[in-house]
């Protein structure tokens, strides 16, 4: 029963944590695109405090339960699959903490833009093309882990 709660809380995590980047991803791409600084202000209000809600908690969620999943089964952390994982893992937090700090930058440009009536300054622009980018391969990554959580004995 123990390992079913941890699977279960996992896999939820895991879903909050792809479909969470997925979809602020989706607005705040929107929202750029309208040129409305009113929606790219709130957007990037929302997609802050959406990384700080749930992003965050499930980055956190997730090695834990895998850890203790991965005990539960006798497995070692140096498995090949479960390895490969955890580097994809760590490759996905090397992305993301940077990505935190400019969507913070983001917001706050937004905001000082709304509020003095002025365009988005360039940085916001340059900031927002290296948060998709950073993005890109955390994706990926996810991707990755997700494949081999499901297929780890026909891959290895």
């Amino acid at each position: 029963m123990i390992f079913l709660t941890l699977k279960l809380i996992h896999i939820a995590s895991a879903i909050i944590l792809f479909g969470l980047g997925c979809g602020t991803v989706f607005f705040k791409l929107m929202a750029d695109r309208s040129g409305n600084h009113a929606a790219i202000a709130i957007t990037s209000k929302h997609v802050v405090l959406a990384d700080w809600w749930f992003t965050t908690p499930t980055v956190i969620i997730q090695p834990l339960t895998g850890i203790l999943m991965a005990e539960q089964m006798g497995m070692s952390l140096t498995d090949g699959w479960l390895m490969q994982s955890i580097v994809l893992y760590a490759l996905t937090g090397l992305c993301w903490l940077p990505v935190v700090c400019l969507q913070i930058r983001m917001r706050d440009f937004a905001t000082e833009s709304l509020t003095d009536n002025k365009p988005l300054p360039e940085q916001y622009h340059f900031y927002s093309k290296l948060w998709m980018w950073l993005g890109v391969p955390a994706f990926f990554a996810m991707l990755g882990i997700t494949t081999m959580m499901v297929f780890h004995s026909s891959l290895f």
